[in-house]
């Protein structure tokens, strides 16, 4: 076998690697209000690089515990049905309104509207997703999208049965006014359910010199603010003056891990979804291999952790006799 091919393959490789390596270090996307996220979502979903490669759904799938292999986008759409079942937001009745704040392309929103008919509104601050997400559903259908900030949601106050928010926090720099504008807007005895990534409570084991290099790069090349931890966001969510009948929490750590994999094998296993966009799209899709690398990394290390969060309303009728 001639050595020259194989060689000259093994140099663009690394050729490639190196500039993508050399992009994300040296220009990253640092938050610089909502503005920076809701660019960096357009792009993302304008040049269509995600969704070929990931489908509908942006976020994490899941797998299971012991974690079970499993197609990628199948893994997704299971991850909404298992965290509905987790919550319990599978038992409310149909024709119940839901929120789905930080709705990406609205894959979410139609699945749970499909599986247990519910009347679903999705917001994001990327005009650039709900755009997409429009194009994607059926105009007469029961899901409607906006774009709208979720600190500000621009919907009167007690009008959801429920609100579901899924990797939307890390992109929101006040935690406490997101937990307030959460719950503020939902109905007496409404239900949020929230999953999120969270960086480890470091009360009880301060962070290492390697482990604040690698917060850092995970917030700085995706426009993450800051992380929480899951007992800060419980404790924001405490704090927000509604009153709480439950507030129940999980760890999906281990059954969300195999994600941060499957992202960046999908674009060996579709390469056509990548190549087919262009030389850029292929240096793009490099940058993003080292975030997802270290994302992993971090998961597995129990830097961070995949946290849920369910929180039930007090009743009208429980308030008032507690009042």
């Amino acid at each position: 076998m001639n050595a020259l091919p194989l060689a000259l393959g093994v140099t663009a490789l690394l050729t490639c690697l190196g500039i993508g390596l050399g992009l994300w270090y040296l220009l990253p996307r640092r938050f610089a209000g909502v503005g920076s996220v809701a660019a960096a979502y357009d792009r993302w979903t304008n040049d269509q690089l995600l969704e070929r490669l990931w489908g509908e759904h942006i976020h994490l799938g899941y797998y299971g515990l012991p974690p079970r292999r499993r197609d990628f986008r199948q893994a997704k759409a299971d991850f909404v049905e298992a965290l509905a079942q987790w919550s319990g937001l599978d038992q409310l009745p149909p024709g119940s309104r839901v929120l789905d704040v930080g709705c990406g392309i609205g894959g979410s929103s139609r699945l749970l509207a499909q599986r247990y008919g519910f009347e679903l509104l999705g917001v994001s601050i990327s005009p650039g997703q709900i755009s997409r997400a429009q194009a994607l559903s059926d105009p007469t259908g029961p899901c409607r999208f906006a774009v709208m900030d979720a600190l500000a949601l621009d919907l009167p106050d007690h009008s959801f049965d429920a609100v579901w928010t899924v990797e939307c926090a890390p992109h929101i720099a006040d935690k406490q006014r997101f937990a307030n504008e959460l719950l503020r807007v939902l109905k007496p005895g409404g239900l949020l359910v929230a999953a999120d990534w969270n960086q480890r409570d470091d009360r009880q084991r301060p962070f290492s010199g390697l482990e604040s290099w690698v917060l850092e790069q995970l917030r700085v090349q995706w426009a993450h603010p800051a992380f929480s931890s899951i007992a800060s966001f419980c404790a924001n969510l405490q704090a927000s003056g509604q009153p709480l009948q439950q507030l129940t929490t999980g760890d999906w750590s281990k059954e969300t891990l195999p994600s941060w994999g499957d992202s960046v094998l999908e674009g060996l296993r579709r390469p056509g979804a990548v190549l087919g966009l262009g030389p850029r799209a292929v240096l793009k899709g490099l940058r993003e291999v080292p975030t997802l690398l270290l994302m992993g990394w971090a998961f597995r290390r129990g830097l961070m952790q995949f946290g849920l969060f369910r929180v039930q309303l007090q009743s009208s009728t429980v308030s008032s006799v507690i009042g």
